[in-house]
């Protein structure tokens, strides 16, 4: 018996639906690096559903393009084109898994905590995330969707 190509769609789609995509970023200006890929835990589909009062695992796996003494990260919650700071417990690079000086050519795991306070709205927004280099130059800056929720 051939399956009917009906059938075999509705068996795709199931067995699609049943894997986690991969994490989809969108990069908004690494100059002096390039951003290889991006992590974050837990978030299993996208947008990335954040759960007030719980942290997540970030990891960026970026090459540099410069030779940098430090590093800072910026984070931001972009709503309607407008960025809002978001408070991150260690903006030092070099505190967040990057071997500082950086060294032109050498790839990097950077590694970072996103708490999201229970305080927070429940709402729809784009996370922004930069990290500068010791001229205030972008190492990498990707965006997620995201949804804030109880």
């Amino acid at each position: 018996m051939v399956p009917s190509p009906l059938a075999l769609l509705l068996a795709l789609g199931a067995a699609t639906a049943a894997l986690a995509e991969p994490l989809r970023f969108v990069d908004c200006g690494s100059k002096d690096g390039s951003i290889q890929e991006v992590n974050v835990s837990p978030c299993p589909t996208q947008p990335c559903q954040l759960v007030k009062g719980t942290s997540y695992s970030i990891n960026v796996t970026f090459a540099s393009k410069i030779e940098s003494q430090g590093s800072k990260a910026r984070v931001y919650g972009e709503m309607l084109h407008v960025d809002i700071p978001f408070p991150i417990p260690e903006p030092d690079g070099c505190k967040s898994g990057i071997q500082c000086p950086i060294q032109k050519g050498h790839s990097y795991s950077y590694l970072n905590k996103l708490p999201v306070k229970s305080e927070y709205p429940s709402i729809k927004l784009i996370v922004k995330w930069e990290l500068v280099d010791d001229q205030d130059q972008m190492l990498f800056c990707w965006k997620i969707p995201v949804q804030i929720t109880s």
